[in-house]
């Protein structure tokens, strides 16, 4: 009777991120309670490239990847604020805003859940977003689904972080507004993007919400 329970209650949280997977314009993480902190944390980009490539759009985006560049190279910073991200998911989450004696450079905001985490690093140009990148985790089983829980279920597989689905989203920003999305799945997949204004509304409504943290 128990492994049928826990069996059905297994279903039912793959069902229900299965669900939330498919909801391609919602930004905010929306995962599911555990007893268990979340200890698997995604690692931010440093020192790093972006080589998005758009002909189209190659003089746009050359300042954008210059300043990311930049930005996501310093080691130093004038301050550093570490903030408690609450009600966007209930395994919650942290913010962490990055100063300089020219204000505000950049904001990593990571959300964790019992079926995935997700990690959004935000940018700033002149003070105002410039780029965003997202990458988002969602487990191959819920977190807590260890060797005995899958024993117990007459499961084939535990919690594997190497086997989670892995989705990258690049967002490019001038004057405020997105001029270019760039997605793709940890297969290397492109994922077409066809709402780039309800995108650049979601993202810009959450990066506010997470600037009134910092205040």
């Amino acid at each position: 009777m128990k492994n049928r329970f826990l069996h059905g209650v297994f279903i039912i949280l793959i069902s229900l991120s299965s669900a939330y997977a498919q909801k391609s314009g919602d930004q905010a993480s929306v995962f599911f309670t555990t007893k268990a902190k979340d200890t698997v944390r995604i690692n931010e980009t440093f020192n790093e490239n972006d080589t998005t490539n758009s002909k189209g759009l190659k003089k746009q985006l050359k300042p954008i990847q210059t300043n990311f560049k930049r930005i996501n190279s310093m080691t130093k910073w004038t301050s550093v604020k570490k903030k408690d991200i609450e009600g966007e998911s209930a395994e919650g989450g942290e913010a962490t805003f990055y100063y300089t004696d020219k204000g505000l450079e950049k904001v990593i905001a990571r959300h964790y859940g019992e079926m995935g985490q997700k990690l959004i690093e935000y940018y700033l140009l002149n003070g105002r977003l410039s780029f965003v990148f997202g990458k988002e985790y969602r487990y191959n089983r819920p977190l807590f689904y260890d060797a005995k829980a899958m024993k117990e279920n007459n499961d084939m597989e535990a919690f594997d972080l190497k086997k989670s689905e892995i989705t990258i989203t690049r967002n490019y920003f001038e004057n405020g507004n997105i001029i270019l999305i760039n997605a793709t799945t940890g297969r290397g997949y492109n994922i077409s993007a066809d709402y780039p204004a309800e995108q650049e509304k979601s993202i810009t409504e959450d990066f506010k919400r997470l600037l009134k943290l910092a205040d």
